[in-house]
């Protein structure tokens, strides 16, 4: 990612942190209607999976230029998936949710650029959690 994409993300991102709770559940309200199959996937309360999600996003947006020292957290997250039954092509789906919701909850500020920073920033994390998923489950 680029210094300014970087900088896109996490400007934005201070924008969505108010509604953490409404853009959670705009994000698994989209996901459970553009893929119904993901709703098996969640046991716990979806209020609690929004706090777990927005403190992942949180994470993942505070460590942009650093990248390298999330990566084994990353990969545990994605191992974690796999034995929650998440599969491979999910992650393009999960990845269409977040950009429709972040749309949603920024509206025109969610430009061109924006969006473009957000699928650079999602690509390179469902990346490293698509190669640790692959690992996991050719061990298994």
């Amino acid at each position: 990612m680029t210094p300014q994409q970087i900088a896109l993300v996490r400007d934005s991102f201070k924008h969505v942190l108010p509604i953490r709770e409404q853009a959670a559940a705009l994000f698994y309200g989209r996901l459970f209607e553009i893929a119904p199959e993901t709703r098996s996937l969640f046991k716990s309360d979806i209020r609690t999976q929004g706090v777990k999600l927005m403190a992942a996003l949180t994470m993942v947006v505070n460590s942009l230029d650093r990248l390298d020292r999330i990566v084994e957290t990353v990969q545990v997250m994605a191992r974690r998936h796999v034995h929650y039954g998440v599969t491979e092509a999910q992650y393009d789906t999960v990845g269409q949710a977040l950009l429709w919701t972040l749309h949603q909850g920024l509206g025109e500020a969610f430009t061109a650029e924006v969006e473009e920073a957000w699928a650079t920033a999602y690509g390179a994390l469902a990346g490293v959690m698509i190669a640790a998923a692959r690992e996991e489950v050719a061990a298994a």
